[in-house]
């Protein structure tokens, strides 16, 4: 496998998912397909004051403002630090945070939000309507180059302060997924007084209204928070609403598997995410540490055809691909019954699910082998096919480090691949914010998302306008542009369901994607570690935890 490493790190690479372009949405929730599980806390547990507790995070945030970021591992870092305008519950609705009520406008095309009166920010600053105007108009402010930020406050365009705690919200069209995208961590609301001051730099000192302020940050080595004493106004995404019982909550970035979960096993840390399948079953057994885990909803880590590229603009090179690959095989090997096999565009437990896609797709060879024979690619002397002197060749682009195995994905597509006479190059890189969002240079590229609304499609399959940054996929179609501006509005949720299954079926029959697993959020933390749960997006909830001694 070829690795074509840049070393000049661009930290903003969009490289999660579950890079992440997080939406929210009405009532559909989680469907309950999370299993969720907390942390050691019993009915009769008092929590203690005091400690810290320190969480290894498996990659780096890219910035703490929440407007910059295109990281999900950025996000559980911004609910200690932030807060949002509004909670999603457990069962799927919305409660009130920042913002205690709100209501729409008969047309669609505005929300009036009352705000808490009782807010303040980490510096002093009161939290009012015209911080809620500052943050929004800034998202939508070129200068400010917001990242899934602004996909999410999409279709925002201005807001009207009515009075001090008092807030409109105008749309330039209905949207049904905008109010439940205020709950989303990516719009926790900043500081407007320290934004101003810090400019760009505002990521490295972030001030929000979170039970946790910042402290400091050592590049790719550790975020140091504190307790926020003055805290006194939570949400019901935690049961405890005033300021945290822990004095301080430290993030260790330990990109190594090993490291991570030794740290855990040896004290060095008390809690570490992303535990690798092959430590599940040990971490079970062990009587001084706990195994949490959630399932995330939104879109499962997914690879991305570059439908601008040729040849894998046409259909038969798209399916002799899908045919080829051996999905089970892949995720059963690699994540050893710990990660579920993804069928569609979109998780179990969001609106319009189409569960009549599961084992629709199965390998076989030779009908991918057949159609690329349709398509005048003949197997040379090397076993790859040729087609007017050029080889049958597929540029893979994944990211570096290696987070929940992708780089091992590639590197078997690229042998199952090979059966067929295609040639994979697979590139990791560090820099896919330039390889793959700035120069599209990819024709297989894979990426996740956690949401809670089938409305996220449109930031990988609608149609972008001329000087829009372009989708993943690079499709361009107005039949699917139709069914997702319809559900983007449709207020019957039957209705708006068809519309989404509509385009599940679209992106499988048009063999858009190659939908691998639907990623398990997993915690190892230590048993003196009580009060950790997560909330229905799968993001950790820390205002609860305390240390039992």
């Amino acid at each position: 496998m070829k690795r074509r490493f840049n070393w000049n790190f661009a930290v903003g690479a969009f490289a999660l998912a579950l890079t992440t372009v997080l939406a929210g949405c009405g009532s559909s929730g989680n469907g309950g397909s999370s299993a969720q599980a907390a942390a050691g806390t019993s009915e009769t547990s008092t929590p203690v004051q005091g400690g810290e507790l320190t969480y290894a995070l498996a990659t780096s945030p890219d910035t703490l403002d929440p407007r910059r970021s295109g990281l999900a591992v950025s996000v559980r870092v911004f609910g200690a630090l932030y807060d949002t305008l509004l909670i999603r519950k457990a069962d799927g609705s919305l409660g009130p945070s920042l913002a205690k009520e709100w209501k729409a406008s008969a047309d669609g095309l505005s929300y009036t939000l009352k705000l808490r009166n009782d807010v303040k920010f980490q510096d002093g600053t009161p939290f009012n309507a015209e911080a809620v105007k500052f943050n929004f108009d800034s998202i939508i402010d070129p200068e400010t180059k917001a990242a899934n930020a602004l996909a999410l406050l999409r279709p925002y365009k201005s807001s009207e302060v009515v009075d001090e705690y008092t807030i409109k919200l105008n749309l330039e069209k209905p949207s049904e997924a905008f109010l439940g995208n205020l709950s989303q961590g990516m719009l926790s609301i900043v500081s407007p007084t320290a934004a101003k001051k810090a400019g760009e730099d505002f990521g490295k000192n972030p001030v929000g209204t979170g039970p946790f302020k910042f402290v400091s940050w050592t590049e790719n080595a550790e975020i140091k928070l504190a307790r926020n004493p003055d805290y006194a106004w939570g949400s019901g995404k935690a049961a405890n609403t005033g300021a945290a019982h822990l004095d301080g909550l430290t993030f260790k970035i330990v990109p190594e598997e090993a490291t991570r979960i030794g740290g855990v096993q040896s004290g060095q840390v008390l809690a570490a995410e992303t535990v690798p399948p092959q430590n599940v079953v040990a971490l079970k057994n062990d009587p001084n540490a706990q195994l949490l885990q959630t399932n995330t909803i939104g879109f499962p880590y997914t690879l991305f055809f570059n439908l601008e590229h040729k040849p894998w603009n046409e259909l038969k090179a798209r399916q002799a691909v899908q045919y080829a690959v051996d999905i089970d095989s892949i995720v059963k090997t690699l994540y050893l019954g710990t990660y579920e096999r993804a069928w569609s565009s979109i998780t179990p437990g969001i609106l319009g699910y189409d569960k009549s896609l599961e084992g629709q797709t199965k390998p076989d060879l030779a009908k991918a082998n057949a159609l690329l024979d349709e398509l005048g690619w003949v197997k040379g002397a090397d076993g790859i096919r040729v087609k007017d002197g050029q080889k049958l060749k597929l540029h893979y682009v994944d990211g570096s480090p290696n987070r929940e195995k992708r780089n091992d994905i590639a590197a078997m597509i690229r042998e199952q691949l090979k059966a067929i006479g295609i040639e994979t190059e697979v590139e990791i890189t560090q820099d896919v914010a330039t390889v793959v969002y700035q120069n599209w240079d990819y024709d297989l590229y894979g990426n996740s998302q956690v949401n809670s609304d089938p409305n996220g499609l449109v930031s990988f399959y609608h149609s972008t306008k001329e000087g829009e940054r372009r989708t993943l996929s690079g499709l361009s179609d107005p039949q699917v542009d139709e069914w997702l501006d319809q559900g983007a509005v449709e207020k019957d949720e039957a209705k708006r369901a068809e519309l989404y299954q509509k385009v599940q079926q679209y992106i499988h029959d048009q063999a858009l994607i190659l939908p691998i697993y639907v990623f398990p959020y997993t915690v190892a933390a230590s048993k003196s570690v009580e009060g950790l749960k997560f909330d229905p997006f799968g993001y950790p909830v820390f205002n609860d935890v305390f240390l039992n001694k």
